[in-house]
């Protein structure tokens, strides 16, 4: 950490801190849509291929701040400017980010507002919560901001349309977080599948065997000094908040575009996925990844005609938890290709030696992809196809490095290097489609029924429940607006 920084406590820096973004709260700043009148939208500087990127990380805990530390290990990238709602993350964010890029960034802000406002910040990621990302972007681009936002991309679908024509209006690069894109031997994989190698491929399945343990249940309202409780993680430990803790905590922030609610730690750090009003389910969570592969692998370029998702929360009798921990999803597309999702939150084993990824099957054979390794098997007796470590698959792997190479951050900094929105290996465009299949499968997971979606208007044909489940209502002012 930078000297400035260096002799002071943890209560001392959250003030100075505090007093650095006091005034950025100021309702009189946004327009009845939410978008801010302090942030107007702008051109943006061409960036050149030699140039240093200012940047600046909103939201820097868990996720987040893994992908801060990519971004800040990018030769000429610096973060300026990291902002969080939880103030208590600051300091060991800010000493971390400026070990990695030897430059301490020099402004830490509660209110994402604050970052939209400077200009000299060329781009942003957001590591928020799923209910903050498609608000976010949005004000972004609308500031001259290019983005690298999480999956998934949106917490609903009318929301993705809303982050596309936001990109495109303010020509802005917006880059979705599906690193399996820019890794080569996945990459390979899917121009195994799409070279036909396999045959016709007539089905993709995803699979998210990921243990979750009991959330529990909690008034609302700060936790008693010293008291503990169990992540949904193999049982890890997490920091308490007690009301100590909740005064470096903007609540009204965090909360944004979602209805006002009491304080409850079911309702915030990570455990959030698990509500409705902010998180997906792990169909949504982990998920987006293996959704995007199956969709990859098969090449389907449109949204799937028939959804059929159930499902339910087993296991546990006393939990807040609201979405599932066990649910099956199944898409049909025009073409009669078939998707299918599994989530297994509880005990289980693998399917083909596979918890976490994908299995992809053909006229010719079968694939599974784990992680970034693959293999496949041909015929009826099973005999061992290329796979990620043949020969073959090395050359390929050369060839296929292209945009990917690097990584999925570096891509996205390639890519504003050349000004090239075909340089992303996932524009908005693209993850939106991705982040849709989630969507869809809990749509009619909470609905307990088959929904028949109509591709090309992007809604649910003569349904009128399932349509108002494609947006949700905003909270005044984070309202995501209907002109970007």
């Amino acid at each position: 950490m930078s000297s400035n920084h260096k002799g002071i406590s943890r209560r001392e820096f959250l003030t100075r801190s505090t007093q650095a973004a006091a005034g950025i709260f100021i309702t009189s700043a946004l327009t009845s849509c939410g978008a801010p009148r302090t942030a107007p939208a702008v051109s943006g500087r061409i960036i050149g291929a030699n140039d240093r990127i200012n940047m600046a990380m909103i939201g820097i805990r868990s996720r987040g701040n893994a992908v801060a530390e990519e971004f800040a290990g990018i030769r000429n990238v610096r973060f300026k400017t990291l902002c969080d709602i939880d103030e208590n993350l600051f300091p060991p964010r800010v000493k971390r980010i400026g070990e990695i890029q030897g430059y301490t960034p020099s402004t830490v802000v509660y209110d994402m507002r604050r970052v939209f406002e400077d200009k000299d910040i060329d781009a942003v990621a957001i590591g928020t919560p799923n209910h903050w990302h498609a608000l976010a972007t949005i004000w972004a681009c609308q500031a001259g901001k290019h983005v690298y936002v999480e999956k998934p991309c949106s917490h609903n679908i009318w929301e993705g349309k809303k982050m596309i024509e936001a990109a495109r209006k303010y020509n802005r690069l917006v880059q979705v977080g599906f690193q399996n894109r820019s890794i080569s031997n996945v990459r390979q994989a899917i121009k195994f599948l799409h070279d036909g190698e396999l045959g016709d491929i007539y089905m993709a399945r995803g699979l998210c065997f990921k243990p979750r343990g009991n959330i529990g249940k909690y008034p609302d309202g700060p936790m008693a000094k010293g008291e503990e409780f169990s992540s949904t993680v193999g049982g890890n430990k997490e920091t308490c908040y007690d009301s100590d803790y909740l005064k470096g905590v903007h609540y009204d922030l965090w909360l944004g575009p979602a209805p006002q609610r009491a304080f409850n730690r079911n309702r915030f750090h990570y455990n959030w996925h698990w509500q409705w009003d902010y998180g997906n389910g792990d169909i949504g969570n982990q998920g987006p990844h293996q959704f995007d592969i199956a969709r990859w692998g098969l090449n389907e370029n449109e949204h799937p005609v028939k959804i059929r998702s159930f499902g339910g929360y087993f296991g546990f009798t006393d939990s807040a938890q609201e979405t599932p921990n066990t649910q099956t999803a199944t898409y049909k597309y025009a073409d009669g290709k078939i998707l299918q999702f599994e989530v297994r939150g509880l005990h289980s084993d693998s399917e083909a030696g596979v918890k976490i990824g994908n299995l992809f099957f053909g006229s010719k054979g079968w694939m599974w992809i784990n992680g970034s390794e693959w293999k496949t098997y041909f015929g009826r007796k099973n005999e061992a196809g290329p796979s990620s470590t043949t020969a073959e698959a090395a050359a390929d792997a050369m060839n296929l490095a292209g945009a990917g190479a690097g990584g999925h951050c570096n891509n996205f900094i390639n890519a504003l290097r050349s000004g090239k929105k075909e340089d992303l290996t996932c524009d908005i465009q693209t993850g939106y489609m991705s982040t849709v299949l989630p969507h869809l499968a809990n749509i009619s997971y909470r609905l307990g029924r088959e929904v028949i979606f109509d591709g090309g208007q992007e809604k649910f044909a003569g349904d009128k429940e399932a349509n108002c489940m494609l947006t949700r209502k905003y909270r005044e002012p984070y309202v995501v607006p209907e002109r970007v």
